[in-house]
This record gives C-alpha cells, structure tokens and sequence, in this order.
C-alpha cells in the first residue's frame, strides 16, 4: 500500500503555517515505512495517524508524505527502504514500529545520509554502539519503560517475579531493562515465540513457579491473546509491564481481564499540558477515537520535524542534524530533550488500568522514573 500526502490545507484546529528554512524550494519528501496490516497493524495505524494530525495541524504546504506498509516483514521493509531512499529520493525516513525491523533498515538508511526519526522501536544497538548521528529516537530506548517496571515491581514489595517476552529484539531488550533495576529474585524466565498466540505452556509455568507477580512484555495482539487466556486461567497474580501490552487499542480488547493492571509508560492522555490536552482532543475529534501511546509518539517524532525545518533544510545536514537535536517543539509528554546518543531523556509514569464508561483506559498513579536516560548512551560515539 503506498499513500502519497501532499500536505496543503489544515485543520479547523490547525496552527500558523511554519515558515521553513530558507532557500527550501522542493517540497520535503518523508518516507514512512509502518505496520498497516496483519498483527499489530493497530501499533503503526495509530502513529501513521499522529503523525498526519500534526503535519495537517501545522498547515505545512511543504511536506510530502509517502506511506508504505511493510507487513511487519524485514525483507519487505528492506525493499521499500531502499526504493524510497534511491528512487523516491526522500529526506527523512520514520515510521517503524518492530525492532528486528528498525535494524534490518536503519544503519543502511542512516548510513546513505538520510534521517531516520524513530516514533518506537528503540533496540540497544542504536542507541549504543551502533549510534549515528543521522538517527533519532522520538520514542524511547527499549529498555527504559521495562527499568520503570522493574523500579515499581520493588516499590509494590514484589521478591520473586516471573517474566518473559517475545524472542526478538525489543524482547530481549525488555528482560535486560526489567532485570537491570530490579531487586528481587526470579521465578522464572522465557521468551516466547514472536506473534505467538496460544499461551497455555506459558501460563502454566507460572502456575508452577511460586511466583509472587508476573511482568510480560506482548506488545499488539500477542498481548491481547496472553491477557485473556491470562484471566481465563485462574491464576491470580499481580502482573505489571510495559505500556505496549496495556495500550489504549488492547484495552477495548481485553476489557475487564486488565481492570487495575498497573503498567509503565513515558505518556498518557491525562499527562497535564495544553499541548497534550489538545493533541487527545483533536485526535478523538478526527479519529473517533482515543489516542494511545504510539499515537503521541507519531505526533511528538512530526512535531520535532517541523520544528527543525523551521531552522534548516536537510539538504544542510549539519544545520538539520542540529535544528533536531535541539528538540525545539512542544511535546505532549511536557519536558522532552535528548541524551548525547539521540535518545529521550523523559520522565516515565506508573498507570493503572481503570474503565471510564464503556471506554477502558489508564491514569497515571505515579512517578516510577524522573528524567531517565539510558544506559547504552556511554558507549555511543559521536
């Protein structure tokens, strides 16, 4: 599926018109390579659409917008990347979602000089050794929201906690984070297999464990599977994770099995800023339905975009590559910089899993990390 966006008319909401560098004839061409079908498609849906709210909201008449989906296949990714960058000669590239899907594109990209502004995946090795200078993260490194877990699995008095995760990449990242800040002991850990759905094997080992809690990170549809058979199961312990398995599109989902999870996350609608009270109004107004995480992470990795090519062409790299480090925009998450290897230092939240009317969502109870950096960014060179 290709969409080409030549964005020229906003909003009723829409802001002034950003007035774009300089000399900046052509119009800037931004390649998005995101899951728009099959498992998980909901994840790149919902920044596909932050992403487009806020290039209309801006009225940019300069911005062109080519979407593809990849399916959530590496290979595929690898082709569309190659055909934006060398036949579409795009400027700025965004969109991926799964991390074995961000390394398979990623260093290949970056290193043929174009900019990469990740709206999800995170994956260690790019923030670490494997940092460039042409690539920022907009989202998080992947391990952070899983050190907030680990951090509130000690303060919630949890000592013998069960944990698994998907074998790829973010997965792996997600143990390693969770295990980094945690103090207790481990009941057990597994890594299941990536886009399974039956749990049943899962789900009785930690029957077995004498676990005291579980943590599970199934981002999409493996999360919804894992939370239904979870409740269906009788197995009564409390679970903590990440955002990704309690997101706004699983929620509806899941329904009364995730009532009172408790979950990490960098954002949430109830985050109180104008800019995020806007952005969860305009968003349901245009949508017809309620932001998630994924959902600010597009608008936030836009927003940076147009503040940079208010101050520089990306035909200037060194002035672009600047203009975006400087993270010159409004956030919906309130503060928002970025560490020395383009990743976010940010504030990440303890929500719990409540029901407003028909609608599941979640509320932040608390503060699980402030300011929190990752650790990978002392072995980034740049």
């Amino acid at each position: 599926m290709k969409t080409r966006l030549l964005c020229a008319a906003a909003t009723a909401l829409a802001l002034t018109t950003p007035a774009f560098a300089d000399g900046h004839a052509d119009p800037v061409r931004v390649g998005m390579i995101t899951t728009l079908s099959g498992g998980g498609a909901g994840l790149g849906i919902d920044v596909r659409d932050g992403f487009m709210l806020a290039i209309e909201q801006s009225g940019a008449e300069n911005v062109e917008v080519i979407i593809e989906d990849d399916q959530r296949r590496p290979d595929l990714a690898v082709q569309l990347s190659d055909r934006m960058i060398q036949a579409e000669d795009v400027d700025v590239m965004t969109g991926i979602i799964w991390s074995n899907l961000a390394m398979a594109v990623v260093p290949s990209a970056v290193n043929q000089g174009v900019f990469y502004l990740s709206p999800n995946a995170g994956p260690s090795q790019l923030a670490g050794r494997g940092c460039h200078e042409n690539y920022f993260n907009v989202a998080w490194q992947n391990d952070n929201l899983h050190e907030a877990a680990g951090a509130h699995a000690n303060a919630a008095g949890y000592s013998n906690t069960f944990i698994l995760a998907p074998n790829y990449p973010a997965g792996q990242d997600a143990l390693t984070g969770f295990k980094r800040l945690y103090e207790g002991e481990l009941a057990g850990e597994l890594f299941t297999e990536l886009g399974a759905t039956d749990y049943a094997a899962e789900i009785a080992q930690i029957r077995a464990s004498g676990a005291d809690s579980v943590f599970f990170f199934l981002p999409g549809g493996m999360g919804i599977s894992f939370l239904k058979q979870y409740a269906d199961s009788g197995v009564d312990l409390p679970v903590v994770g990440p955002a990704f398995s309690f997101d706004q599109g699983i929620l509806q989902a899941v329904g009364d099995a995730a009532l009172g999870v408790v979950n990490t996350s960098q954002w949430n609608k109830d985050i109180e800023n104008e800019t995020n009270a806007a952005f969860v109004e305009s968003f349901e107004e245009a949508y017809g339905r309620l932001p998630s995480l994924y959902a600010s992470q597009g608008f936030d990795t836009a927003n940076l975009l147009l503040s940079a090519l208010e101050v520089a062409d990306p035909a200037d790299a060194d002035a672009f590559r600047e203009a975006l480090r400087a993270a010159d925009f409004s956030s919906t998450r309130g503060d928002f910089s970025f560490n020395t290897n383009h990743h976010p230092v940010q504030d990440i939240y303890v929500r719990e899993v409540i029901q407003e009317g028909d609608v599941f969502t979640n509320r932040i109870i608390g503060t699980a990390l402030s300011d929190h950096g990752d650790v990978y960014a002392a072995e980034c060179e740049m």
